[in-house]
């Protein structure tokens, strides 16, 4: 009995615990929905109860559903990245609980100010824009001209926003606007007829630029990445500017949700050109118009398009000229009297649409789409009839008449569309992508050159009349390419994991593969690429990069014509060539960066080393800024040399800088090493910025160049006839602004800050020669005659801001 009733009294006791502990551990339901301030819906919400270690995320409808014990109190917490935290105490809850609740955004951060220059670990630097609208500039396209002001970027004609990197010609550089590569019109032969660049400089947010070893994000092409980001204004803006040279006019405006801003630009460079040595009657206009709309209706979506419409004339009707070139002893005169005149016009259409999706803020999804038309015309006959003579003894040297004509016209469209993938995690950033173009080009091109030396038609037959050039294309070419990538930035350190930087060493690992695949001519390309950052532990202020890559150089279209193929009479017939293949660079890249203060002043000390292999090139002649493709596979080169710059503060409160390059690039052509074009071997640019003493009203901004002469040879002459090199580019240009007004409490739809500025382009007056005329003499004795740049011309703008 007593066995029994100690059972039982167990089998009691058991119950009891188990029904107590039942009824304390209790459990409830927590559900609801989570959305913004404006009603919408929260994805990815955090939702958590610290106490029991639970937590649970919301849907993409912004709906949750947590279980968790009763207690006297339960503290329920709601977060996510980019708004303010809340939280909700419920007391003693049973079975089912609803919580409906929104999320407000988090405040803007106010003023910092930054006392160190941000620390480059890829190789994509990042320009700075400050002052950008005081700059002297002849071409009018401002971020152009910042980037030809790079180390490892030339330039040697100040018309002109095309730039060579490193050795590379003006097609090998890729331009991009929010995430679209845009291109630029195809039949440009002169400085004189660019108008005004894709680029809107008062539109720019940031710019990115990469000389060499960029990451795979960025497109076929073997020099340079020039990355421009578009601004979405905060509020009303408006700037106005008038110059001799142009004018311009920009406004934006944004709300809660939309955004928009426009911008006019009008450009002529009629005054500029009147100080070239041709005289006559230029009538150049240039007109652009840019809108950039981005609606976001909450977090997760947001919609972007951006226009451009460009229409740009270039009118002349030369009359004469005359240039004196030679030394002191060999003096020499030319003069030439014109009758002709020449007509083109470029116009085209940009646009592009994109459609962004954010899980989170660490998610994005981007679908865009692309469409670029160009429509061009270059029509001119122009005859010249020439006497060279010596200056000192005016004796005639030569005599003779040379006839241009051209009749070209060229239709180009272009349409993509592209799908973006971005995730960030902790110490990845992986970003992937999917392009898919369609080209439709269409040209019909016919251009010839006669001349006479003497009496005589040269080259010279006696039983016919033959010219010294001609060059006939009708070509129509349809085709797709297909291009994707991915890549993954992978930041990490070692060292003691306290909070002393100092101790610590950081690494940035770049990686990806990009592959291309081209219909016209079946070509499929990979494109691995790498680039390592190390910040040493012994000093953070110092950073080493490594870089390297395969490139690829996408032919595009000028590429493809192959201009050797001679027919009877001096003819060439330029034809697609569809066997032609991708010119390769295998790039390796040394870098070092030093940040360091200097009476009490930030400085930037960067250096690289490089050197590519090219192989499959596909040789060309430049003149002026024409690029002229033999449209075959013929050769292979290298390019190598040094890059320094050095960035900072040498005057409190502005940004200066001064670079120096070295290079070598040579190419391999018939089994005899050859120059390249572009064989810059050294250059210099300084910019400096500086105000008047005692006031910062007064603003001065000083440019300079000093850059080797080019190699050149007698036209149509081929690669083994560039034996010479032109004088070196040497060029000064000065501005001085006036902050007239400035009001120091702005509101909404008011006139801010009034600039007035006057600039001396050319200061010095230096003739800079761009390319040469080659003419015969008696004793049959060809001369060189150089074709000058702009002499030194006045320019005075005003700059008005809302």
């Amino acid at each position: 009995m007593k066995q029994r009733f100690l059972y039982r009294y167990i089998l009691l006791m058991l119950v009891w615990i188990l029904t107590g502990n039942m009824a304390i551990a209790q459990l409830f339901t927590v559900k609801g929905t989570v959305k913004d301030e404006d009603g919408n819906a929260l994805e990815l919400a955090t939702v958590s109860c610290a106490e029991q270690g639970k937590v649970t995320m919301t849907n993409l409808k912004g709906e949750y559903s947590l279980q968790l014990q009763s207690e006297d109190s339960v503290v329920i917490r709601f977060s996510m990245v980019g708004y303010k935290t809340r939280t909700r105490v419920l007391r003693r809850p049973r079975t089912t609980q609803t919580l409906q609740l929104s999320l407000d955004p988090l405040d803007e951060l106010g003023e910092v100010v930054v006392n160190k220059r941000r620390r480059q670990t890829s190789q994509t630097e990042q320009l700075d824009l400050k002052d950008i609208k005081s700059v002297p500039s002849a071409s009018g396209n401002a971020i152009e001209e910042l980037v030809q002001q790079q180390a490892g970027v030339s330039t040697h004609n100040e018309l002109s926003s095309q730039y060579n990197v490193r050795g590379g010609s003006f097609d090998e550089n890729s331009v991009y606007i929010n995430n679209v590569e845009v291109y630029r019109p195809l039949l440009i032969r002169s400085g004189q007829q660019e108008g005004l660049s894709v680029i809107n400089p008062d539109m720019v947010e940031k710019v990115g630029f990469s000389s060499g070893g960029f990451s795979a994000k960025y497109g076929d092409k073997m020099s340079s990445a020039l990355d421009i980001t578009y601004k979405r204004p905060k509020s009303f803006e408006a700037t106005a500017m008038a110059s001799l040279l142009g004018a311009s006019a920009y406004v934006g405006m944004s709300t809660k949700k939309f955004s928009m801003s426009h911008g006019l630009r009008y450009k002529t460079n009629r005054y500029l050109l009147g100080s070239l040595d041709t005289k006559g009657e230029y009538k150049p206009n240039f007109l652009d118009y840019q809108t950039n709309i981005i609606y976001e209706p909450n977090k997760r979506w947001t919609f972007n398009f951006i226009g451009n419409i460009s229409e740009n004339h270039y009118n002349f009707s030369p009359t004469d000229r005359e240039t004196s070139f030679g030394t002191m002893e060999a003096a020499k005169s030319f003069k030439v009297y014109f009758d002709g005149q020449e007509k083109d016009i470029f116009r085209t259409l940009f646009g592009t649409a994109s459609i962004s999706r954010h899980i989170g803020d660490s998610t994005h999804i981007r679908f865009l789409w692309s469409a670029f038309h160009t429509k061009e015309q270059e029509c001119y006959d122009i005859q010249g009839q020439y006497w060279l003579d010596d200056a000192q003894s005016s004796e005639n040297l030569g005599v003779g008449t040379y006839m241009e004509h051209a009749r070209n016209y060229l239709t180009a469209n272009v349409q993509s569309i592209k799908l973006l993938f971005e995730k960030k995690l902790r110490q990845h950033e992986i970003e992937s992508g999917l392009t898919m173009k369609w080209e439709h080009i269409k040209e019909q091109n016919r251009e010839w050159e006669m001349r006479d030396s003497s009496g005589y038609s040269v080259p010279h037959s006696d039983n016919r009349l033959d010219l010294i050039y001609t060059l006939v294309s009708k070509n129509d070419m349809k085709s797709r390419r297909y291009e994707g990538y991915i890549q993954d930035t992978w930041r990490w350190h070692t060292g003691e994991s306290d909070n002393d930087d100092e101790r610590q060493t950081f690494y940035t690992l770049t990686y990806g593969v990009r592959f291309s695949h081209w219909s016209f001519n079946g070509e499929t390309t990979l494109s691995p690429r790498a680039s390592l950052a190390i910040v040493p532990a012994w000093n953070n202020d110092v950073t080493f990069r490594l870089a390297t890559g395969l490139y690829y150089q996408a032919p595009f279209y000028k590429e493809l014509r192959d201009t050797t193929t001679l027919l009877t009479n001096n003819m060439t017939e330029a034809t697609l060539n569809s066997k032609i293949k991708s010119p390769r660079s295998l790039q390796f890249i040394a870098a070092f960066d030093y940040r360091f203060q200097m009476m009490d002043r930030p400085f930037k000390f960067t250096a690289e080393a490089y050197y590519k292999a090219l192989s499959n090139l596909i040789p060309y002649n430049v003149q002026n800024v024409k690029v002229t493709y033999y449209g075959e596979n013929l050769t292979s080169g290298y390019a190598t040399g040094l890059d320094l710059k050095l960035f900072g503060e040498f005057v409190p409160g502005t940004d200066s800088w001064i670079t120096f390059s070295l290079m070598r690039t040579q190419q391999k052509f018939n089994n005899t090493w050859v120059s390249m074009p572009t064989d810059q071997r050294y250059a210099i640019n300084f910019h400096f910025t500086d105000f008047f003493p005692g006031t910062d009203n007064w603003k001065m901004t000083l440019r300079l160049a000093y850059a080797d002469g080019l190699p050149f040879g007698a036209p149509h002459r081929g690669l083994e006839g560039q034996n010479f090199r032109a004088p070196a580019y040497k060029r000064a240009d000065i501005g001085m602004s006036y902050l007239a007004y400035k009001n120091n409490h702005p509101t909404t739809y008011t006139l801010k800050n009034v600039w007035v500025g006057l600039d001396c382009l050319n200061l010095f007056g230096i003739s800079n020669v761009n390319s040469y005329y080659w003419v015969t003499d008696v004793m049959n004795r060809q001369w060189a005659v150089p074709n000058y740049l702009t002499g030194r011309q006045i320019n005075g703008k005003v700059i008005v801001e809302f």
